[in-house]
């Protein structure tokens, strides 16, 4: 733990250090990624050619491998990202919008498609992925995956209350709210129910599937009651003390890590616990354990475990002191493609650790938040 402090501490150094040149950088490569991101968002994307309005395609490549789908999870996720530059004034253009408007309309049209997870009214809303033009995908695959209606719901809630604070709870309740209650509703009644974690190799319990369910479910809650949609929120809010409770049973204590999953014969060292706390971070819940904050004492621990893992199987980390930096992958055992470091993963180490500096230096202090600070009032048995 006290190596990844100092790791952390040192990065955040370098980086004002180099606050300059970073800036220069990233006012260079962001509308770059950005303009990469649209590329393969339908119809107009040029990388999206056949994909409908709204409809994220996951690659254009199609063998070695194939990949152009849409997954209702990367399309949650790209979607939350725009959102956030949306309503946050980062961008606030017109195309921006409409493609936000799109992308509810695709979701309502391929929440009733028929698939071989079922119908939206039995299991369809836990089919992982579809053909670009919203076709149900008939071939074998690893299903259900009840992720994506968590993170497509948390998606759409923050565009609800960006509507509801700019006027316009009329187009919530009208246009939005259908498909994110079909989501919720999907979420409560299946959060406790097992399905294909997002690596799509593992069919059990999955901490970051529970954890996207317990803040959309939580989330979703606060905005019924906003809206006056009182009937659901009892129900929601139960759900989601389950999913927070239910999230503590995934914690190694002895070895001090996240199993990412309950099942599969693997060591359970993952990034999908990583990406779950930077996924759910909120500064306002500063170094919170219950759930998984990026600078609580359990998420660093968990992140160097993790790191840690990498350290003797890649080539490219050979000879990295032990205290420095490496590259690492989705998990120990991985042999996909030949089990590589990625990139993503890497980046999303240093997230972490930036997010865990932004609240330490908020709060002037590295201490750790013993008392358990919720300010969304959940669970108080978990205190």
């Amino acid at each position: 733990m006290r190596s990844l402090l100092v790791t952390g501490l040192a990065f955040i150094t370098a980086a004002f250090a180099q606050s300059a040149a970073v800036d220069a950088w990233l006012a260079t490569q962001s509308p770059i990624a950005k303009a990469g991101v649209i590329a393969n968002i339908g119809p107009i994307g040029s990388k999206s050619s056949g994909a409908l309005a709204g409809i994220v395609i996951a690659s254009p490549s199609t063998s070695n491998p194939d990949y152009l789908y849409t997954w209702t999870r990367d399309a949650a996720l790209v979607y939350k990202a725009l959102i956030d530059q949306y309503t946050r004034g980062e961008d606030t253009s017109p195309s921006l919008r409409l493609l936000i408007d799109q992308f509810v309309e695709s979701q309502r049209i391929q929440q009733q498609v028929s698939n071989p997870s079922g119908t939206v009214s039995s299991g369809g809303l836990g089919e992982p992925k579809f053909h670009i033009n919203l076709a149900p995908y008939t071939g074998g695959w690893g299903r259900p995956q009840r992720d994506g209606p968590a993170l497509r719901a948390t998606a759409l809630t923050t565009y609800a209350n960006w509507l509801i604070q700019n006027s316009n709870t009329s187009f919530v309740t009208s246009n939005v709210w259908p498909v994110l209650k079909l989501d919720l509703d999907y979420v409560a009644s299946n959060w406790n129910q097992t399905g294909f974690d997002l690596w799509e190799e593992v069919s059990s319990s999955s901490y970051f599937t529970t954890a996207a369910q317990h803040r959309a479910l939580r989330e979703g809650a606060a905005l019924a009651s906003a809206i006056g949609q009182t009937s659901v929120v009892s129900g929601y809010t139960t759900q989601a003390d389950n999913t927070l409770c239910f999230m503590q049973s995934y914690w190694n204590p002895s070895a001090g890590y996240m199993t990412a999953n309950t099942g599969g014969g693997r060591s359970g060292r993952d990034a999908n616990a990583m990406l779950s706390s930077n996924h759910n971070f909120d500064a306002a819940a500063v170094c919170d354990s219950v759930t998984f904050q990026p600078c609580s004492d359990k998420a660093l621990s968990n992140l160097k475990v993790y790191v840690d893992s990498f350290r003797s199987i890649y080539a490219i980390n050979s000879g990295i002191p032990s205290n420095a930096a490496v590259a690492t992958g989705r998990y120990p055992e991985d042999s996909y493609y030949g089990g590589n470091p990625w990139y993503l993963t890497t980046t999303a180490v240093s997230e972490q650790l930036y997010n865990a500096l932004t609240v330490w230096e908020q709060q002037g202090t590295l201490n750790h938040q013993h008392d358990f600070h919720d300010p969304h009032g959940r669970h108080p048995e978990l205190r």
